[in-house]
């Protein structure tokens, strides 16, 4: 079975000549299908750059990338935004839910950009706030939510489309200690369910609640180790 994520030699550069400044220097990574990874690094490491380009957010300077064994290094900009709402489910730490809209209209959000009738969508978004634990909150507006609640709509909203991948930055960058826990135990319980999801921190404690440790460091993947 093809791996999830693949890459070769990745490297990105900004700038040109003297100002050009290497972010990443040949990143070979592999994540497999049902794998729980975090990328790990300190600012400047290289991390956050990697997971634009492992998100289809942006596009290498050089080497390849296969996303659930399909080539997309050289994808246009309006390919790569297909594959991200087909592929990619994203988690932010600051939520990115749109104020004026229920809850369940957040989740129903990547459907409506798929295609999805609306029938589907609203069972499809009823079903997964079940999953994270707030089957009431569907009609409320976000400002009503706690922020670990709405971290919950954010991850519902990030399954919406049965992605491949979710791929978390800092997800608990915003929660106090105890709410950031029961978050992380979500992504627990989604890794048992089978899903491959990716936590990009700087946190070695939430690191340390993912099967793998990627540590980046000046652009290079400096070590892998398994929890």
């Amino acid at each position: 079975m093809q791996p999830i994520i693949h890459t070769q030699a990745l490297t990105k550069v900004f700038g040109s000549g003297g100002a050009a400044v290497h972010a990443l220097r040949g990143i070979d990574l592999t994540i497999e299908r049902g794998e729980f990874a975090a990328l790990i690094g300190p600012s400047g490491s290289g991390k956050s750059t990697l997971m634009a380009i492992l998100g289809c957010l942006d596009k290498p300077t050089a080497g390849t990338y296969a996303l659930d064994g399909e080539r997309v290094e050289g994808l246009s900009g309006r390919e790569l935004a297909g594959i991200r709402n087909d592929k990619i489910g994203f988690v932010f730490q600051q939520y990115n839910l749109l104020p004026k809209a229920s809850v369940a209209r957040n989740v129903e959000l990547p459907m409506l950009y798929a295609g999805v009738g609306r029938k589907e969508r609203r069972a499809r978004a009823l079903e997964l706030l079940e999953k994270v634990g707030i089957p009431d909150k569907a009609k409320v507006l976000p400002a009503a939510l706690s922020g670990g609640q709405r971290q919950r709509v954010a991850i519902a909203r990030a399954l919406a489309n049965r992605p491949a991948l979710l791929l978390a930055d800092e997800p608990t960058g915003a929660l106090d200690q105890k709410t950031g826990h029961e978050v992380l135990e979500l992504f627990r319980d989604l890794h048992r369910q089978g899903n491959t999801i990716i936590i990009v921190t700087h946190d070695l404690s939430i690191a340390a609640t993912a099967q793998r440790q990627v540590e980046i460091m000046d652009g290079l993947i400096k070590v892998e180790e398994a929890a």
